[in-house]
């Protein structure tokens, strides 16, 4: 699937991002589907992976969705293509946000979770940079919108982030988040 991201002026001329979103990988459940979780790998890796795992786990009820996000360039590893969310400039608190990033995988976590029946409860999680969208995520859907303003549709149940970080958190929305979104986990170390 691929979204295209909104336009932006720069100089007179108008710039698009194309994201591309790779192949996707479901994992169906073995008992009475309940619950349905996109689940979102880490930084390089695919959704592939992620549903051989998933597959495991003793969770009879849930029916995983495995994106893989698009390859582009990473600013952090040179402009080296990679599987990513969105773009990572540097590793530091101060670094810019990649919100069109950003904003175009949650819109496509949300179109993932479109077509779900609406008895079923609803999650979005990942790893690393997986965690780090889902909680973007997460802050869209409390928040009711994505940062362009555009209406988040997705109603979410659950988030979870395991080795991740907040991104935009120098928007201060995570105590809003907390405030209105009380099914959240988050884990982080060994």
């Amino acid at each position: 699937m691929s979204f295209t991201g909104p336009s932006m002026a720069s100089g007179g001329r108008t710039v698009r991002r194309t994201f591309e979103f790779g192949r996707t990988y479901v994992v169906r459940p073995k008992g009475k589907h309940q619950a349905t979780v996109v689940w979102l790998h880490g930084l390089g890796d695919n959704g592939s992976s992620w549903s051989q795992l998933l597959e495991t786990l003793p969770l009879r009820n849930i029916k995983w969705i495995c994106p893989t996000a698009p390859t582009q360039p990473v600013t952090v590893f040179g402009g080296f293509p990679s599987t990513a969310w969105f773009d990572v400039s540097e590793l530091s608190e101060a670094a810019a946000d990649d919100i069109e990033g950003l904003d175009a995988t949650a819109a496509h976590v949300a179109n993932l979770l479109s077509t779900e029946p609406a008895d079923i409860k609803l999650g979005v999680g990942g790893f690393s940079m997986g965690a780090a969208t889902a909680l973007y995520s997460g802050i869209c859907f409390a928040l009711g919108k994505y940062a362009n303003g555009d209406p988040y549709s997705a109603n979410l149940s659950g988030v979870l982030g395991l080795s991740g970080w907040l991104p935009c958190s120098k928007l201060g929305y995570f105590p809003l988040f907390l405030h209105l979104f009380s099914h959240l986990f988050i884990s982080f170390g060994t």
